[in-house]
């Protein structure tokens, strides 16, 4: 099964969308702004899923400027476009390259889920002009791999083991657990110059209970179908996620940037 596990159809992913662009929006933009994104800049957001950052792209290159936002689903993100932003929709492992060039490339939790990330990255490589930037943000559920990393009594036994359930779906879907580790490597092999990384991972932040919350009624029936949790603990999960005694917490988010060398 290849499919990704959490589409957009379902009514969770808003919060969802929500919840993630609380968690990492800072660290996201605090890459970008470092790097120098500004007036100007021609950005392709790929995998955009919801409004946030093909937004806050948009209000940082101004009216010279150019924003495109893709995925295979632009439900969430189309009310967005206008103005120097554009959505479209575009599977990046199967669809013909885009004929253009952009200063900037930047996909947040989408290579971690695909089957072909080879292709994909060769895609995204591609699309950028001498001395552009690819910004990739993948997380890393193998390197930490609790949802409550102070297991200190049975709730937060019960939520690791959802969370370790929850990874098991991932699995079978497809995606790498350890991804986000080897993202510094694959930008260096492929050519890439001036490579970095770091890792982020927010801990008991309100957030992280919105978007576990949502997760876990997102992927409800599937853990349910594969016998990998009961009606009972999920819902003694869910109402303890909700009482707020849990200190709950991410998988790192593996940040890692690097740009094609300048001619």
């Amino acid at each position: 099964m290849s499919r990704y596990l959490l589409d957009n159809q379902r009514p969770e992913a808003g919060a969802r969308f929500e919840a993630l662009a609380e968690l990492f929006d800072p660290s996201t933009f605090r890459h970008l702004d470092e790097l120098g994104l500004g007036e100007g800049w021609r950005c392709w957001e790929v995998g955009a899923g919801g409004p946030s950052v093909p937004r806050g792209l948009a209000d940082r290159v101004g009216g010279r400027g150019r924003v495109l936002a893709t995925d295979i689903d632009v439900s969430w993100t189309a009310p967005a476009a206008g103005g120097v932003l554009e959505v479209r929709r575009h599977d990046v492992t199967r669809d013909p390259p885009l004929a253009e060039a952009f200063d900037l490339v930047h996909a947040r939790l989408v290579l971690v889920h695909l089957t072909d990330r080879a292709a994909a990255l060769r895609t995204m490589i591609g699309a950028l002009r001498p001395g552009g930037w690819l910004v990739l943000e993948d997380a890393d559920p193998a390197m930490q791999p609790l949802i409550c990393p102070d297991e200190h009594g049975p709730a937060p036994k019960l939520a690791n083991r959802l969370r370790e359930a929850f990874r098991t779906l991932l699995v079978e879907r497809g995606a790498d657990l350890a991804y986000g580790r080897t993202l510094p490597r694959l930008l260096r092999t492929a050519g890439l110059v001036d490579v970095r990384a770091d890792a982020y991972f927010p801990i008991t932040s309100p957030a992280c209970a919105v978007l576990e919350a949502a997760t876990v009624h997102h992927v409800r029936d599937q853990l349910l179908a594969a016998g990998l949790a009961t009606a009972d603990e999920i819902e003694t999960h869910l109402a303890n996620v909700a009482a707020g005694g849990l200190d709950l917490a991410t998988s790192p988010m593996i940040t890692a940037w690097g740009r094609t060398p300048a001619t």
